[in-house]
């Protein structure tokens, strides 16, 4: 069976390969801006699932993220058939807050980019604290603090 890419690592940088198809794109042929949302969802996904961090195990433990702050910059407009790819490096854990920076490239061409707050919440919706299981596997791919 062949399974679809889950990205690649480059140092401590997830990266997702996305291509763009008709239905990601507005009547005037450009990605509709929600859409790179999701791409940046795929992003974060993909980069827990390729360190071991399951969706379906956190739930197992009523646990889940909820963003709740994304800063997104539009540089570029993306189109059908264009072969882009979602970077994403998370920075830090904060308590119950998870703190990355995301961008879009076409080449080495930036098409957008996003800082992006998340939490860590029970499945009831209130705050709680990454496990400790889940925090060792994530701070060996925070990025080095800088100062």
């Amino acid at each position: 069976m062949i399974e679809p890419t889950a990205g690649v690592f480059v140092d401590r940088e997830h990266q997702l390969p996305v291509r763009i198809y008709y239905e990601d794109t507005d009547f005037s042929g450009i990605v509709y801006h929600a859409n790179y949302l999701r791409y940046f969802e795929r992003g974060r996904s993909d980069f827990f699932r390729m360190i071991g961090v399951s969706h379906t195990e956190l739930a197992a433990i009523d646990t889940a993220f909820a963003i709740t702050r994304m800063e997104i910059d539009f540089k570029r407009a993306a189109r059908v058939d264009d072969a882009l790819v979602v970077h994403t490096v998370w920075n830090r854990i904060k308590g119950v807050r998870l703190l990355a920076r995301q961008w879009i490239t076409r080449g080495e061409e930036l098409v957008c980019a996003a800082n992006v707050e998340a939490v860590c919440i029970s499945l009831d919706g209130r705050p709680r604290k990454p496990s400790a299981e889940m925090t060792a596997k994530v701070t060996p791919w925070l990025a080095p603090e800088e100062g």
